[in-house]
Protein backbone atom coordinates (compact mmCIF):
# COMPACT_ATOMS: atom_id res chain seq x y z
CA UNK A 1 0.00 0.00 0.00
CA UNK A 2 1.52 3.53 -1.13
CA UNK A 3 0.78 6.58 1.20
CA UNK A 4 0.74 7.53 4.84
CA UNK A 5 -0.72 4.90 6.75
CA UNK A 6 -4.37 5.42 7.84
CA UNK A 7 -5.23 7.68 5.43
CA UNK A 8 -7.23 6.87 2.63
CA UNK A 9 -5.68 7.40 -1.03
CA UNK A 10 -8.28 9.36 -2.46
CA UNK A 11 -11.62 11.50 -0.93
CA UNK A 12 -15.00 11.03 -2.71
CA UNK A 13 -17.21 14.72 -1.53
CA UNK A 14 -20.64 13.69 -1.39
CA UNK A 15 -22.35 13.73 -4.57
CA UNK A 16 -19.30 11.41 -6.13
CA UNK A 17 -20.20 9.05 -3.45
CA UNK A 18 -23.66 8.99 -4.17
CA UNK A 19 -23.86 8.41 -7.46
CA UNK A 20 -20.68 6.04 -7.26
CA UNK A 21 -23.55 3.78 -4.91
CA UNK A 22 -26.02 4.54 -7.61
CA UNK A 23 -23.51 2.80 -9.74
CA UNK A 24 -22.75 -0.12 -8.19
CA UNK A 25 -26.26 -0.92 -7.06
CA UNK A 26 -27.78 -0.37 -11.26
CA UNK A 27 -24.89 -2.75 -12.62
CA UNK A 28 -24.66 -4.92 -9.70
CA UNK A 29 -20.64 -4.53 -9.27
CA UNK A 30 -18.24 -4.38 -6.45
CA UNK A 31 -17.07 -0.84 -7.09
CA UNK A 32 -15.37 1.28 -9.46
CA UNK A 33 -11.95 0.64 -10.07
CA UNK A 34 -10.16 3.79 -10.97
CA UNK A 35 -6.09 3.93 -12.58
CA UNK A 36 -4.33 6.15 -15.03
CA UNK A 37 -2.90 5.07 -18.59
CA UNK A 38 -0.70 6.74 -21.72
CA UNK A 39 -2.72 8.46 -23.89
CA UNK A 40 -4.51 12.19 -24.76
CA UNK A 41 -2.96 15.33 -25.21
CA UNK A 42 -1.19 15.75 -21.68
CA UNK A 43 0.39 12.56 -21.50
CA UNK A 44 -2.16 10.52 -19.29
CA UNK A 45 -5.38 10.02 -18.67
CA UNK A 46 -7.47 8.74 -15.73
CA UNK A 47 -9.63 5.63 -16.20
CA UNK A 48 -12.85 4.25 -14.72
CA UNK A 49 -14.10 0.85 -14.84
CA UNK A 50 -16.86 -1.29 -12.96
CA UNK A 51 -15.35 -4.15 -11.04
CA UNK A 52 -16.79 -7.66 -10.27
CA UNK A 53 -14.32 -8.78 -8.25
CA UNK A 54 -11.50 -6.54 -5.45
CA UNK A 55 -7.84 -7.26 -6.68
CA UNK A 56 -5.89 -8.18 -3.39
CA UNK A 57 -3.18 -5.51 -4.51
CA UNK A 58 -5.97 -2.32 -4.65
CA UNK A 59 -5.86 -0.24 -2.40
CA UNK A 60 -10.16 0.41 -1.79
CA UNK A 61 -11.58 3.48 -0.33
CA UNK A 62 -15.12 3.07 0.54
CA UNK A 63 -17.69 5.94 1.68
CA UNK A 64 -21.21 6.05 2.41
CA UNK A 65 -22.31 2.84 0.36
CA UNK A 66 -19.67 4.02 -2.60
CA UNK A 67 -16.39 1.83 -3.41
CA UNK A 68 -13.53 3.12 -5.52
CA UNK A 69 -10.45 0.96 -5.90
CA UNK A 70 -6.85 2.32 -7.39
CA UNK A 71 -5.03 0.31 -9.27
CA UNK A 72 -1.41 -0.69 -8.11
CA UNK A 73 0.23 0.86 -10.41
CA UNK A 74 -2.18 4.52 -9.83
CA UNK A 75 -1.94 4.97 -6.29
CA UNK A 76 1.34 7.30 -6.62
CA UNK A 77 -0.21 9.25 -9.02
CA UNK A 78 -3.73 9.10 -7.15
CA UNK A 79 -2.56 9.83 -3.29
CA UNK A 80 -4.49 12.64 -2.16
CA UNK A 81 -6.62 12.90 -5.01
CA UNK A 82 -10.51 14.03 -4.51
CA UNK A 83 -13.15 13.04 -6.31
CA UNK A 84 -16.20 14.98 -7.05
CA UNK A 85 -19.58 14.32 -9.30
CA UNK A 86 -20.56 17.51 -11.09
CA UNK A 87 -23.71 17.81 -13.38
CA UNK A 88 -24.28 21.05 -15.19
CA UNK A 89 -26.58 22.06 -18.10
CA UNK A 90 -24.84 20.46 -20.83
CA UNK A 91 -23.07 18.03 -19.15
CA UNK A 92 -22.38 15.52 -16.32
CA UNK A 93 -19.34 13.28 -14.97
CA UNK A 94 -16.98 12.62 -12.50
CA UNK A 95 -14.22 15.53 -12.09
CA UNK A 96 -10.55 14.70 -10.37
CA UNK A 97 -8.98 17.49 -7.78
CA UNK A 98 -5.34 15.79 -7.55
CA UNK A 99 -2.94 17.56 -6.32
CA UNK A 100 -0.24 15.39 -7.81
CA UNK A 101 -0.98 17.10 -11.42
CA UNK A 102 1.07 19.41 -13.36
CA UNK A 103 -0.22 19.76 -16.18
CA UNK A 104 -3.94 19.47 -17.91
CA UNK A 105 -5.28 20.01 -20.89
CA UNK A 106 -8.40 22.57 -22.02
CA UNK A 107 -10.60 20.00 -22.14
CA UNK A 108 -9.72 18.22 -18.60
CA UNK A 109 -9.29 14.67 -19.96
CA UNK A 110 -5.63 14.36 -19.85
CA UNK A 111 -3.15 15.23 -17.51
CA UNK A 112 0.61 15.04 -16.73
CA UNK A 113 2.19 14.76 -13.43
CA UNK A 114 5.71 16.12 -11.99
CA UNK A 115 8.41 13.76 -13.08
CA UNK A 116 9.55 11.66 -10.20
Amino acid sequence: MFGIPGKQAVSMTPAAAKQISRLMTRDGSEGLRIGVKKGGCAGMEYTMEYVAEVDPHDEVVEQDGARVMIAPMAQMFLFGTEIDYETSLLESGFKFKNPNVAEACGCGESIKFNEA
